[in-house]
C-alpha cells in the first residue's frame, strides 16, 4: 500500500489502527437505524413547515451514549466508543433523505401530478444509497489529505461528543496522545460536564423559546426610507451559534457577507428602482412597490442566489479535481485486488471499489426500469453526472460550513436549471416532462445530501479510529430503511391536511373535463370528509387555467367536475365545506423547484437574474474570494448566518486570547489552530448544536400532534408575552441569546466549566 493512501502522520486517532474493539454490532445498528426512522420523521416535518433541517448525528450520539450507559447499569454491556459511532452512523441518514424527499417530491403535486408511495420511495432509497456510494472514493481525498484544512464542524464535534462520553474500555485503550491530551485537559468528567452542559442549555433554550413561545426566535429590523426594504434578522438558535463557532471567523465572516449583500443592497435596490413600476416584473407576481423584503427575495433575490451557487460549486469542483482523482485512483486499486502480501490497515478500510461500482451500475439500472419515475438513458446519465458533482462539492462544503449551513436546496436548484436547459435545447417542453426533470432533480437532492452527511460521519470516525468499512455499510443499512419509512409519513402529512373544496366554489360556471383517454385512473374522498361522500370519481389533472384553477380534480361519470382535491402541502384552502380550520403545509423549497421546472420548460424562467449570481461568483473569484461560501450567504436567509457570524466571532476572541497565551512557545499557525479546536469552547459549542437539534424534535411532536396546545401557546405569547410579540420583543428577545453567547465566550476562555 502506497504512503499517500494512510492517514496523515500528524493525527493519531482516539483508537489506534491497531487496536481490535467491538465496533460493528446488531444492537448498535439496530439502534442507530430506529433513531434514524425517527429523526427522519420529524425532520420531513420541519422541511415542509420552515424549509430547514438541522444533522443528526450529534442527538444520535448523545441519545447512543445515554442509552447504553443507563443499560449497563442494569447489568449489560457498555458500548465502546466505536460502537457508539456505528449507532449514530446509521442514524444520520435518516435525516437527510427526509430534507431531500420534503425539498422536492411535493413538488409534483404543486405541479399538477399524484404523489404516489412508489415514486416517492424509488426517489428515496435510490438518491440515498447513490450519495453514499459516490462519496466512498472521495474519502481518501476530501477526510484523510484535507485534515486539518476542511474542519467538519459536526463530524469533529460529533467526535468530541463520543471521547467526552467514552466507556472505561474506551478510556483504557485510547492511544497515548489522547490520554495525554486528556490529563492536560484536567479530567474526563470535566469535558463530559462541558458538553453535556451545553447540550442542557441548549436543549432548555431552544425548547422554551420555540416550543412554548418564551421569547421571539428571529428578531427582526425592516429599514424605512432613504433605506426602504433593507432588513436585518438574527434567528438567535444555540445550534447556529456553536456551528459558528466551530467553522471559525474567516468562513462565518464569508458567509454572512453573502447574507449583507442579498439583504442589504440586493433587496433594497430592488425595492428603489421598482417601486415606481406599475405593473408587477416578472417572475414577481404583485407590484414591488407592496412587496415585503421577504417577498422580493422569493421573486428575485433567490435566483440570484441560486445563480451564485451553482457557479461556485463548479469553481470549487474544479479546484478540488485534482485531490479528487487522487482519491479515486488510490481507490481504483482495490479493482484489480491485491497484488501483494500488504495488509491494510483498519482505519484505512474501505468498501472494496468492486462494490462500489457495481452498486452504482445496479442503482442506475433500477433508475431506468422504473416506470413511475419516467425515465429514460439521457435523464440516467445526467443523475449519474450530476450526482457525482454535487456530492463531491456537498461534501466538501460540509467540512467548510457544516452541514446545518450546506445548501442542498441550492445544488438542486442548479441541477434543474441545467437539467431542463438540456431538456430545452433538445425539445423536451410541455408538462410531459415535469416528473422526469423532477425524478432527476430529487435523486440529485437526496444524494448531495447523503453524501455531506456521509462524509461527516467519516469524518467523525477518522477522529475516533473507526473501521470505515463498518461505517458505509452502516450508513447504508440505515439510509435504505429510512428511505422506505419516509414515503408514507409524507403521503400520511399530505392526506391530513388536504382540503376537498367543491368546485362551484372556484369556477360558479363549472368545468367539464375533457374525455378520459385509455384506462383512467378512480379515486374517492379520502380523510375528514369521507364520511359526507362514499362515490368513486375519475381522476383529471388539470394543468392550465382556463375556467379554473390548475391542479387534481375529481370527476363524475357525466365529465362534469365535482371536487378540487386541494392537497395538504402548499394547498391554498385552509377550511373545509363544514367551516373547521386546517392548517397546511407551506414546503417554501419545493415551490422554488416547481417554479423552476415550469419556467424553463414552459420557457419563463428569469435568466438575467440566475447569470446575476453567475458574475458574482465570478467578481470574487477574480478577487480572490471563495465563491461558494458567500453565495451561500446570499442564497440563504440572513437570519440564519448572522448567528453563525457571531458564533465566529466567539471563537475569534477566543482564539485571539489563546494567542495572547501561548505567544512565548512561538507555535506555527497549524498548531495554533489545533490549539483553538481542543478549546473547551468547542465542547461547549457541540453541546449547543446537540441541544438545539434534539429541541427541534421536541418542537415537531408538539407542532403536529398538540396542534390545540401548540396553538393556544402561540395565543398566549401573541397577547400576554412581550418577550414574543409587542414593539420591544425584537430588542427583549436578544437578551437570551446575549446570555448563551457570553457563556460560550467565558467556556472557551476557559473561565467556567473549564476547572481553571
Amino acid at each position: 500500500m502506497s504512503a499517500s493512501s494512510l492517514p496523515t502522520p500528524t493525527h493519531v486517532p482516539y483508537i489506534p489502527s491497531q487496536t481490535k474493539m467491538t465496533e460493528f454490532t446488531f444492537r448498535g445498528v439496530l439502534v442507530g437505524t430506529i433513531l434514524g426512522m425517527i429523526f427522519g420523521a420529524s425532520s420531513l416535518y420541519l422541511v415542509l413547515k420552515v424549509g430547514l433541517t438541522v444533522s443528526a448525528s450529534i442527538p444520535v450520539a448523545v441519545i447512543s451514549i445515554t442509552l447504553f450507559r443507563m443499560l449497563s447499569k442494569l447489568g449489560m454491556k457498555d458500548a465502546t466508543i466505536l460502537e457508539n459511532n456505528i449507532v449514530q452512523t446509521a442514524g444520520s441518514a435518516g435525516e437527510s433523505i427526509a430534507f431531500g424527499v420534503g425539498v422536492t417530491m411535493p413538488a409534483i403535486m404543486i405541479l399538477g401530478f399524484d404523489l404516489e408511495l412508489t415514486r416517492v420511495a424509488l426517489v428515496a432509497v435510490l438518491g440515498g444509497l447513490l450519495g453514499i456510494l459516490m462519496m466512498i472514493p472521495l474519502r481518501r481525498a476530501l477526510i484523510v489529505q484535507q485534515h486539518g484544512k476542511l474542519k467538519y464542524p459536526e463530524g469533529t464535534a460529533c467526535a468530541e461528543v463520543l471521547k467526552a462520553g467514552a466507556s472505561d474500555e474506551s478510556l483504557a485503550a485510547s492511544s497515548a496522545e489522547a490520554k495525554a491530551e486528556l490529563a492536560a485537559g484536567g479530567a474526563q468528567g470535566v469535558s463530559a460536564r462541558t458538553i453535556f452542559a451545553g447540550f442542557g442549555i441548549g436543549l432548555v433554550y431552544k425548547t422554551a423559546m420555540a416550543a412554548f413561545k418564551g421569547w421571539k426566535d428571529t428578531p427582526e429590523k425592516i429599514f424605512r426610507a432613504p433605506f426602504e426594504a433593507g432588513s436585518f434578522s438574527c434567528e438567535i438558535s444555540p445550534e447556529l451559534l456553536g456551528v459558528g463557532y466551530i467553522i471559525g471567523p474567516a468562513i462565518a465572516a464569508v458567509m454572512c457577507a453573502g447574507g449583507v449583500l442579498a439583504y442589504l443592497v440586493l433587496i433594497p435596490m430592488i425595492k428603489f428602482f421598482g417601486s415606481h413600476l406599475t405593473s408587477p416584473l416578472a417572475p414577481g407576481t404583485k407590484l414591488i412597490s407592496e412587496m415585503t423584503p421577504n417577498n422580493i427575495r422569493s421573486a428575485y433575490v433567490l435566483y440570484i442566489g441560486a445563480g451564485a451557487v451553482a457557479a461556485g460549486g463548479i469553481i470549487s469542483l474544479g479546484r478540488s479535481l485534482p485531490l479528487i482523482w487522487h482519491g479515486l485512483r488510490e481507490g481504483l486499486k482495490d479493482i484489480g485486488g491485491s497484488k501483494g502480501a500488504v495488509v491494510k490497515m483498519r482505519v484505512d478500510d474501505d468498501l472494496s471499489m468492486k462494490v462500489v461500482f457495481g452498486g452504482v451500475l445496479m442503482l442506475v439500472a433500477a433508475i431506468l426500469f422504473s416506470p413511475s419515475l419516467h425515465m429514460n438513458l439521457l435523464g440516467a446519465l445526467l443523475i449519474v453526472v450530476f450526482g457525482f458533482l454535487f456530492v463531491t462539492v456537498s461534501s466538501r462544503l460540509t467540512g467548510e460550513i457544516g452541514s446545518s449551513s450546506n445548501p442542498i436546496s441550492g445544488m438542486t436548484v442548479a441541477t434543474l436549471l441545467l437539467t431542463c436547459l438540456i431538456f430545452l435545447l433538445i425539445g423536451w417542453t410541455g408538462a410531459s416532462w415535469y416528473v422526469t426533470a423532477l425524478s432527476v432533480g430529487g435523486i440529485v437532492c437526496i444524494a448531495a445530501s447523503n453524501g455531506g452527511t456521509t462524509s461527516q460521519d467519516l469524518k467523525t470516525g477518522f477522529l475516533v479510529g473507526a473501521t470505515p468499512r463498518y461505517q458505509q455499510i452502516a450508513i447504508v443499512i440505515g439510509a435504505l430503511l429510512s428511505a422506505l419509512v419516509i414515503g408514507p409519513i409524507l403521503l400520511k402529512l399530505n392526506d391530513a391536511a388536504t382540503v376537498y373544496v367543491p368546485v362551484s366554489q372556484v369556477a360558479p360556471a363549472g368545468i367539464m373535463a375533457p374525455a378520459a383517454d385509455g384506462s383512467p385512473k378512480h379515486d374517492h374522498i379520502r380523510g375528514v370528509q369521507a364520511k359526507d361522500d362514499t362515490h368513486e370519481y375519475r381522476v383529471w389533472h388539470k394543468t392550465n387555467t382556463d375556467g379554473g384553477p390548475a391542479g387534481k380534480y375529481l370527476v363524475d361519470e357525466s365529465g362534469k367536475a365535482v371536487w378540487l382535491v386541494d392537497p395538504g402541502i402548499n394547498g391554498q384552502y385552509n377550511k373545509r365545506p363544514d367551516g373547521s380550520e386546517v392548517r397546511k403545509f407551506d414546503a417554501p423549497k419545493a415551490t422554488l423547484m416547481s417554479y423552476i421546472i415550469k419556467g424553463i420548460l414552459d420557457r419563463h424562467l428569469p435568466w438575467g437574474l440566475v447569470l446575476f449570481g453567475v458574475m458574482i461568483a465570478l467578481v470574487l473569484e477574480m478577487s480572490g474570494i471563495p465563491s461558494l461560501a458567500f453565495a451561500v450567504g446570499v442564497y440563504l436567509p440572513i437570519s440564519s448566518s448572522s448567528p453563525i457570524f457571531i458564533g465566529g466571532m466567539v471563537r475569534w476572541l477566543v482564539d485571539r486570547a489563546k494567542r495572547k497565551q501561548l505567544a512565548h512557545k512561538n507555535l506555527s499557525e497549524e498548531q495554533l489552530q489545533a490549539e483553538g479546536d481542543k478549546s473547551p469552547g468547542v465542547l461547549m459549542a457541540s453541546g449547543y448544536i446537540a441541544g438545539g437539534a434534539i429541541a427541534g424534535i421536541i418542537i415537531a411532536f408538539m407542532a403536529g400532534v398538540f396542534d390545540k396546545t401548540d396553538a393556544a401557546l402561540t395565543h398566549w405569547a401573541e397577547t400576554s408575552n412581550p418577550f414574543f410579540a409587542g414593539p420591544h420583543a425584537d430588542m427583549l428577545s436578544v437578551i437570551p441569546f446575549v446570555i448563551i453567547t457570553v457563556m460560550l465566550l467565558a467556556v472557551g476562555r476557559e473561565k467556567w466549566l473549564a476547572g481553571k
